[in-house]
Protein backbone atom coordinates (compact mmCIF):
# COMPACT_ATOMS: atom_id res chain seq x y z
CA UNK A 1 0.00 0.00 0.00
CA UNK A 2 1.35 3.43 -0.97
CA UNK A 3 1.98 5.84 1.87
CA UNK A 4 -0.70 8.62 1.69
CA UNK A 5 1.92 11.37 2.00
CA UNK A 6 3.96 9.82 -0.81
CA UNK A 7 0.83 9.59 -2.96
CA UNK A 8 0.09 13.28 -2.39
CA UNK A 9 3.69 14.16 -3.28
CA UNK A 10 3.47 12.13 -6.48
CA UNK A 11 0.21 13.81 -7.46
CA UNK A 12 1.63 17.25 -6.75
CA UNK A 13 4.72 16.47 -8.82
CA UNK A 14 2.57 15.27 -11.73
CA UNK A 15 0.45 18.44 -11.54
CA UNK A 16 3.62 20.56 -11.43
CA UNK A 17 4.93 18.82 -14.55
CA UNK A 18 1.66 19.40 -16.41
CA UNK A 19 1.71 23.11 -15.50
CA UNK A 20 5.30 23.45 -16.76
CA UNK A 21 4.35 21.66 -19.99
CA UNK A 22 1.39 23.98 -20.44
CA UNK A 23 3.66 27.03 -20.11
CA UNK A 24 6.13 25.51 -22.57
CA UNK A 25 3.36 24.80 -25.09
CA UNK A 26 2.07 28.38 -24.76
CA UNK A 27 5.55 29.80 -25.32
CA UNK A 28 6.22 27.66 -28.39
CA UNK A 29 2.80 28.25 -29.92
CA UNK A 30 2.16 31.91 -29.13
CA UNK A 31 5.59 33.49 -28.61
CA UNK A 32 8.19 31.59 -30.62
CA UNK A 33 6.97 32.61 -34.11
CA UNK A 34 7.24 36.31 -33.24
CA UNK A 35 10.23 36.60 -30.90
CA UNK A 36 12.58 38.54 -33.19
CA UNK A 37 9.79 40.53 -34.84
CA UNK A 38 8.60 41.84 -31.48
CA UNK A 39 12.17 42.46 -30.36
CA UNK A 40 13.08 44.49 -33.45
CA UNK A 41 9.91 46.60 -33.28
CA UNK A 42 9.85 46.89 -29.47
CA UNK A 43 6.28 45.70 -29.74
CA UNK A 44 4.49 44.78 -26.53
CA UNK A 45 2.07 41.97 -27.50
CA UNK A 46 -0.97 42.59 -25.33
CA UNK A 47 -2.80 39.85 -27.24
CA UNK A 48 -0.20 37.33 -26.01
CA UNK A 49 -0.72 38.56 -22.45
CA UNK A 50 -4.47 38.03 -22.85
CA UNK A 51 -3.78 34.45 -23.91
CA UNK A 52 -1.51 34.00 -20.89
CA UNK A 53 -4.42 35.19 -18.78
CA UNK A 54 -6.76 32.68 -20.38
CA UNK A 55 -4.34 29.92 -19.38
CA UNK A 56 -4.12 31.11 -15.79
CA UNK A 57 -0.59 32.52 -16.01
CA UNK A 58 -1.52 36.06 -14.88
CA UNK A 59 -2.97 35.10 -11.53
CA UNK A 60 -0.72 32.22 -10.58
CA UNK A 61 -0.52 33.01 -6.87
CA UNK A 62 -4.04 34.39 -6.48
CA UNK A 63 -6.81 32.18 -4.98
CA UNK A 64 -9.50 30.90 -7.31
CA UNK A 65 -12.18 32.98 -5.56
CA UNK A 66 -10.60 36.07 -7.17
CA UNK A 67 -10.15 34.43 -10.56
CA UNK A 68 -6.62 33.20 -9.92
CA UNK A 69 -5.03 29.79 -10.36
CA UNK A 70 -4.39 29.25 -6.66
CA UNK A 71 -0.94 27.79 -7.25
CA UNK A 72 2.27 28.09 -5.26
CA UNK A 73 5.75 29.49 -5.83
CA UNK A 74 7.21 26.22 -7.17
CA UNK A 75 4.69 26.23 -10.01
CA UNK A 76 5.18 29.97 -10.47
CA UNK A 77 8.93 29.51 -10.93
CA UNK A 78 8.34 26.84 -13.58
CA UNK A 79 5.84 28.98 -15.51
CA UNK A 80 8.19 31.98 -15.66
CA UNK A 81 11.14 29.72 -16.47
CA UNK A 82 9.45 27.93 -19.39
CA UNK A 83 8.17 31.17 -20.92
CA UNK A 84 11.61 32.79 -20.57
CA UNK A 85 13.38 29.91 -22.31
CA UNK A 86 11.55 31.09 -25.44
CA UNK A 87 11.10 34.84 -24.88
CA UNK A 88 12.46 36.49 -21.71
CA UNK A 89 10.65 39.73 -22.56
CA UNK A 90 7.28 38.09 -22.07
CA UNK A 91 8.63 36.22 -19.05
CA UNK A 92 9.47 39.61 -17.55
CA UNK A 93 6.01 41.03 -18.29
CA UNK A 94 4.26 37.99 -16.82
CA UNK A 95 6.50 38.16 -13.74
CA UNK A 96 5.90 41.88 -13.16
CA UNK A 97 2.15 41.54 -13.65
CA UNK A 98 1.96 38.67 -11.14
CA UNK A 99 4.51 39.54 -8.47
CA UNK A 100 4.16 43.29 -8.33
CA UNK A 101 0.78 44.78 -9.23
CA UNK A 102 -1.53 41.80 -8.78
CA UNK A 103 0.19 40.41 -5.70
CA UNK A 104 0.33 43.82 -4.03
CA UNK A 105 -3.44 44.22 -4.33
CA UNK A 106 -4.01 40.68 -3.09
CA UNK A 107 -1.68 40.94 -0.08
CA UNK A 108 -2.56 44.44 1.08
CA UNK A 109 -5.96 45.23 -0.40
CA UNK A 110 -9.24 44.81 1.47
CA UNK A 111 -11.97 42.46 0.31
CA UNK A 112 -13.76 45.10 -1.76
CA UNK A 113 -10.51 46.07 -3.52
CA UNK A 114 -9.62 42.45 -4.24
CA UNK A 115 -13.04 41.78 -5.73
CA UNK A 116 -12.94 44.97 -7.78
CA UNK A 117 -9.53 44.64 -9.42
CA UNK A 118 -8.16 41.11 -9.17
CA UNK A 119 -10.58 39.22 -11.48
CA UNK A 120 -9.76 41.46 -14.45
CA UNK A 121 -6.03 41.29 -13.71
CA UNK A 122 -5.94 37.51 -13.33
CA UNK A 123 -7.92 36.98 -16.54
CA UNK A 124 -5.68 39.25 -18.60
CA UNK A 125 -8.51 41.65 -19.37
CA UNK A 126 -6.46 44.26 -17.54
CA UNK A 127 -2.66 44.59 -17.58
CA UNK A 128 -0.96 45.56 -14.32
CA UNK A 129 1.82 48.05 -13.59
CA UNK A 130 3.68 48.86 -10.35
CA UNK A 131 5.28 52.23 -9.67
CA UNK A 132 8.07 52.62 -7.13
CA UNK A 133 11.17 53.72 -9.08
CA UNK A 134 11.82 57.35 -10.05
CA UNK A 135 14.54 59.13 -12.04
CA UNK A 136 16.60 60.07 -8.99
CA UNK A 137 15.57 57.20 -6.71
CA UNK A 138 16.52 53.80 -8.05
CA UNK A 139 17.90 51.88 -5.09
CA UNK A 140 17.11 54.81 -2.77
CA UNK A 141 13.33 54.44 -2.92
CA UNK A 142 12.81 56.33 0.35
CA UNK A 143 13.99 59.49 -1.38
CA UNK A 144 11.08 59.54 -3.84
CA UNK A 145 9.63 62.85 -4.99
CA UNK A 146 6.16 61.74 -6.10
CA UNK A 147 3.73 63.09 -3.51
CA UNK A 148 0.27 62.21 -2.28
CA UNK A 149 -1.61 64.94 -0.43
CA UNK A 150 -4.93 64.37 1.30
CA UNK A 151 -7.72 66.72 0.29
CA UNK A 152 -11.05 65.87 1.85
CA UNK A 153 -11.79 62.25 1.03
CA UNK A 154 -9.41 62.28 -1.95
CA UNK A 155 -5.68 62.10 -2.54
CA UNK A 156 -3.85 64.31 -5.06
CA UNK A 157 -0.84 62.64 -6.72
CA UNK A 158 1.98 64.60 -8.37
CA UNK A 159 5.23 63.26 -9.77
CA UNK A 160 6.76 60.85 -12.27
CA UNK A 161 7.66 57.19 -12.00
CA UNK A 162 10.12 55.70 -14.50
CA UNK A 163 11.39 52.32 -15.69
CA UNK A 164 7.87 51.00 -15.13
CA UNK A 165 6.93 47.73 -16.79
CA UNK A 166 3.64 48.39 -18.64
CA UNK A 167 3.88 52.08 -17.75
CA UNK A 168 2.07 52.99 -20.97
CA UNK A 169 -0.25 50.03 -21.56
CA UNK A 170 -1.09 49.06 -17.99
CA UNK A 171 -4.77 49.40 -17.11
CA UNK A 172 -4.26 49.20 -13.36
CA UNK A 173 -1.24 50.64 -11.55
CA UNK A 174 -0.18 50.28 -7.95
CA UNK A 175 1.69 53.47 -7.13
CA UNK A 176 3.73 54.30 -4.05
CA UNK A 177 3.80 58.00 -3.25
CA UNK A 178 5.24 60.10 -0.44
CA UNK A 179 2.81 61.57 2.09
CA UNK A 180 5.47 62.31 4.71
CA UNK A 181 9.12 63.33 4.89
CA UNK A 182 11.77 62.00 2.52
CA UNK A 183 13.69 59.10 4.03
CA UNK A 184 10.91 58.15 6.45
CA UNK A 185 10.07 54.43 6.26
CA UNK A 186 6.52 55.31 7.27
CA UNK A 187 6.19 58.34 5.04
CA UNK A 188 4.87 56.58 1.90
CA UNK A 189 1.49 55.13 0.97
CA UNK A 190 0.33 52.78 -1.77
CA UNK A 191 -2.59 53.54 -4.09
CA UNK A 192 -4.34 51.94 -7.05
CA UNK A 193 -4.72 54.26 -10.02
CA UNK A 194 -6.80 53.23 -13.02
CA UNK A 195 -5.87 54.17 -16.58
CA UNK A 196 -8.13 56.99 -17.74
CA UNK A 197 -8.08 58.80 -14.40
CA UNK A 198 -7.61 62.54 -15.14
CA UNK A 199 -4.03 63.59 -14.47
CA UNK A 200 -2.59 60.10 -15.04
CA UNK A 201 -0.69 59.82 -18.33
CA UNK A 202 2.13 57.86 -19.91
CA UNK A 203 5.47 59.51 -20.48
CA UNK A 204 8.58 58.43 -22.34
CA UNK A 205 8.84 54.83 -23.51
CA UNK A 206 12.40 53.55 -23.06
CA UNK A 207 14.48 52.35 -26.03
CA UNK A 208 16.25 49.40 -24.43
CA UNK A 209 19.22 47.12 -24.99
CA UNK A 210 17.19 43.99 -24.22
CA UNK A 211 13.77 42.84 -23.04
CA UNK A 212 12.51 44.99 -25.88
CA UNK A 213 9.07 43.37 -26.20
CA UNK A 214 8.35 44.11 -22.54
CA UNK A 215 7.15 47.69 -22.38
CA UNK A 216 9.05 50.04 -20.07
CA UNK A 217 7.79 53.61 -19.73
CA UNK A 218 7.18 56.56 -17.43
CA UNK A 219 3.96 57.10 -15.51
CA UNK A 220 3.17 60.78 -14.98
CA UNK A 221 0.84 62.19 -12.33
CA UNK A 222 -0.25 65.83 -12.55
CA UNK A 223 -2.86 66.75 -9.94
CA UNK A 224 -4.21 63.23 -10.29
CA UNK A 225 -7.18 62.91 -7.94
CA UNK A 226 -8.12 59.49 -6.59
CA UNK A 227 -10.55 58.53 -3.81
CA UNK A 228 -9.34 57.30 -0.45
CA UNK A 229 -10.98 53.96 -1.24
CA UNK A 230 -8.11 53.37 -3.70
CA UNK A 231 -5.57 53.42 -0.87
CA UNK A 232 -3.98 50.01 -0.17
CA UNK A 233 -3.53 49.35 3.53
CA UNK A 234 -2.78 52.00 6.12
CA UNK A 235 -1.43 55.47 5.46
CA UNK A 236 2.37 55.41 5.71
CA UNK A 237 2.75 51.68 5.07
CA UNK A 238 3.56 51.90 1.35
CA UNK A 239 7.33 51.46 1.65
CA UNK A 240 7.04 48.58 4.11
CA UNK A 241 4.56 46.88 1.77
CA UNK A 242 6.89 47.41 -1.18
CA UNK A 243 9.82 45.74 0.53
CA UNK A 244 7.67 42.67 1.23
CA UNK A 245 6.48 42.64 -2.38
CA UNK A 246 10.09 42.80 -3.61
CA UNK A 247 11.08 39.86 -1.39
CA UNK A 248 8.72 37.64 -3.39
CA UNK A 249 9.34 39.47 -6.66
CA UNK A 250 13.02 38.57 -6.53
CA UNK A 251 12.06 34.92 -6.80
CA UNK A 252 10.31 35.69 -10.08
CA UNK A 253 13.35 37.54 -11.46
CA UNK A 254 15.45 34.56 -10.44
CA UNK A 255 13.06 32.33 -12.40
CA UNK A 256 13.36 34.69 -15.37
CA UNK A 257 17.15 34.39 -15.07
CA UNK A 258 16.89 30.61 -14.93
CA UNK A 259 14.84 30.56 -18.14
CA UNK A 260 17.37 32.75 -19.96
CA UNK A 261 20.25 30.58 -18.76
CA UNK A 262 18.50 27.42 -19.88
CA UNK A 263 17.63 28.87 -23.27
CA UNK A 264 21.22 29.97 -23.87
CA UNK A 265 22.63 26.66 -22.64
CA UNK A 266 20.27 24.48 -24.66
CA UNK A 267 21.01 26.46 -27.83
CA UNK A 268 24.74 26.11 -27.15
CA UNK A 269 24.54 22.38 -26.48
CA UNK A 270 22.69 21.83 -29.75
CA UNK A 271 24.99 24.08 -31.77
CA UNK A 272 28.18 22.57 -30.33
CA UNK A 273 27.05 19.07 -31.30
CA UNK A 274 26.26 20.14 -34.87
CA UNK A 275 29.11 22.54 -35.60
CA UNK A 276 32.27 20.82 -36.84
CA UNK A 277 35.83 22.11 -36.89
CA UNK A 278 39.00 20.14 -37.61
CA UNK A 279 36.89 17.12 -38.51
CA UNK A 280 34.79 16.78 -35.36
CA UNK A 281 31.96 18.44 -33.44
CA UNK A 282 33.23 21.35 -31.34
CA UNK A 283 31.54 19.78 -28.29
CA UNK A 284 34.36 17.22 -28.42
CA UNK A 285 36.93 19.89 -27.64
CA UNK A 286 37.67 20.31 -23.96
CA UNK A 287 37.51 24.12 -24.24
CA UNK A 288 33.85 23.84 -25.25
CA UNK A 289 32.81 20.82 -23.19
CA UNK A 290 34.13 22.47 -20.02
CA UNK A 291 32.05 25.57 -20.76
CA UNK A 292 28.97 23.38 -21.13
CA UNK A 293 29.77 21.63 -17.84
CA UNK A 294 30.01 24.94 -15.97
CA UNK A 295 26.82 26.25 -17.58
CA UNK A 296 24.84 23.14 -16.64
CA UNK A 297 26.15 23.22 -13.07
CA UNK A 298 25.26 26.88 -12.57
CA UNK A 299 21.76 26.24 -13.92
CA UNK A 300 21.25 23.44 -11.39
CA UNK A 301 22.58 25.62 -8.55
CA UNK A 302 20.24 28.45 -9.58
CA UNK A 303 17.30 26.06 -9.66
CA UNK A 304 18.06 24.72 -6.18
CA UNK A 305 18.40 28.20 -4.68
CA UNK A 306 15.13 29.29 -6.27
CA UNK A 307 13.16 26.32 -5.08
CA UNK A 308 14.68 26.71 -1.60
CA UNK A 309 13.32 30.27 -1.56
CA UNK A 310 9.99 28.97 -2.88
CA UNK A 311 9.83 26.39 -0.08
CA UNK A 312 10.54 29.10 2.50
CA UNK A 313 7.78 31.23 1.01
CA UNK A 314 5.25 28.41 0.98
CA UNK A 315 6.06 27.59 4.62
CA UNK A 316 5.49 31.19 5.66
CA UNK A 317 9.15 31.78 6.47
CA UNK A 318 10.96 35.07 5.91
CA UNK A 319 12.42 35.01 2.39
CA UNK A 320 14.43 38.22 2.53
CA UNK A 321 17.74 36.33 2.57
CA UNK A 322 16.87 33.24 0.54
CA UNK A 323 15.06 35.30 -2.13
CA UNK A 324 17.97 37.72 -2.44
CA UNK A 325 20.47 34.87 -2.64
CA UNK A 326 18.47 33.12 -5.36
CA UNK A 327 17.99 36.31 -7.34
CA UNK A 328 21.63 37.38 -7.05
CA UNK A 329 23.09 34.01 -8.00
CA UNK A 330 20.65 33.18 -10.81
CA UNK A 331 20.89 36.63 -12.41
CA UNK A 332 24.68 36.74 -12.38
CA UNK A 333 24.81 33.14 -13.64
CA UNK A 334 22.49 33.90 -16.54
CA UNK A 335 24.68 36.80 -17.68
CA UNK A 336 27.76 34.57 -17.57
CA UNK A 337 26.02 31.67 -19.30
CA UNK A 338 24.61 33.92 -22.03
CA UNK A 339 28.05 35.40 -22.63
CA UNK A 340 29.59 31.93 -22.90
CA UNK A 341 26.80 30.92 -25.26
CA UNK A 342 27.80 33.71 -27.65
CA UNK A 343 31.42 32.59 -27.35
CA UNK A 344 30.53 28.98 -28.17
CA UNK A 345 28.66 30.13 -31.27
CA UNK A 346 31.64 32.21 -32.37
CA UNK A 347 30.87 34.69 -35.14
CA UNK A 348 27.36 33.30 -35.51
CA UNK A 349 26.68 34.18 -31.88
CA UNK A 350 27.12 37.82 -32.80
CA UNK A 351 24.35 37.66 -35.41
CA UNK A 352 20.57 37.69 -35.07
CA UNK A 353 20.30 34.41 -36.97
CA UNK A 354 20.86 32.53 -33.70
CA UNK A 355 18.98 33.09 -30.43
CA UNK A 356 21.96 33.54 -28.13
CA UNK A 357 22.59 37.18 -29.00
CA UNK A 358 19.11 38.01 -27.70
CA UNK A 359 19.59 35.98 -24.54
CA UNK A 360 22.85 37.89 -24.06
CA UNK A 361 21.09 41.26 -24.40
CA UNK A 362 18.13 40.25 -22.27
CA UNK A 363 20.22 38.76 -19.47
CA UNK A 364 21.68 42.01 -18.14
CA UNK A 365 18.36 43.35 -16.95
CA UNK A 366 18.16 40.51 -14.44
CA UNK A 367 21.11 41.90 -12.46
CA UNK A 368 19.41 45.31 -12.31
CA UNK A 369 15.62 44.94 -12.03
CA UNK A 370 13.94 44.55 -8.62
CA UNK A 371 17.19 45.37 -6.87
CA UNK A 372 20.68 45.36 -8.36
CA UNK A 373 23.22 42.69 -7.50
CA UNK A 374 24.85 45.22 -5.18
CA UNK A 375 21.55 45.72 -3.34
CA UNK A 376 21.12 41.95 -3.03
CA UNK A 377 24.54 41.73 -1.38
CA UNK A 378 23.52 44.50 1.00
CA UNK A 379 20.27 42.70 1.84
CA UNK A 380 22.01 39.36 2.36
CA UNK A 381 24.80 40.78 4.50
CA UNK A 382 22.35 42.64 6.71
CA UNK A 383 20.40 39.45 7.27
CA UNK A 384 23.58 37.55 8.10
CA UNK A 385 24.75 40.20 10.57
CA UNK A 386 21.44 40.19 12.43
CA UNK A 387 22.43 36.91 14.02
Amino acid sequence: MIDPQLLVAMQENEAHTLIAESAKEFALRVLYPHVMEWDEKQYFPIEAMREAGNLGFLGVLIPEEYGGSGLGYHEYISIIEEISVIDPSIGLSVAAHNSLCTNHIYLFGNEAQRCKWLPKLTSGEHIGAWGLTEHNTGSDAKGMSTTAKKEGNDWILNGTKNFITHGKSGDIAVVIARNGEKGDNHGMTAFVVERGTPGFTAGKKENKLGMRASETAEMVFADCRIPDENRLGEVGEGFIQSMKILDGGRISIGALSLGIARGAYEASLKYSQEREQFGKAISKFQAISFKLAEMATEIEASKLLLHKAASDKMQGKNVTKSGAMAKMYASEACVKISSEAVQIHGGYGFTKDFPVEKFYRDSKLCTIGEGTTEIQKLVISRELLKK
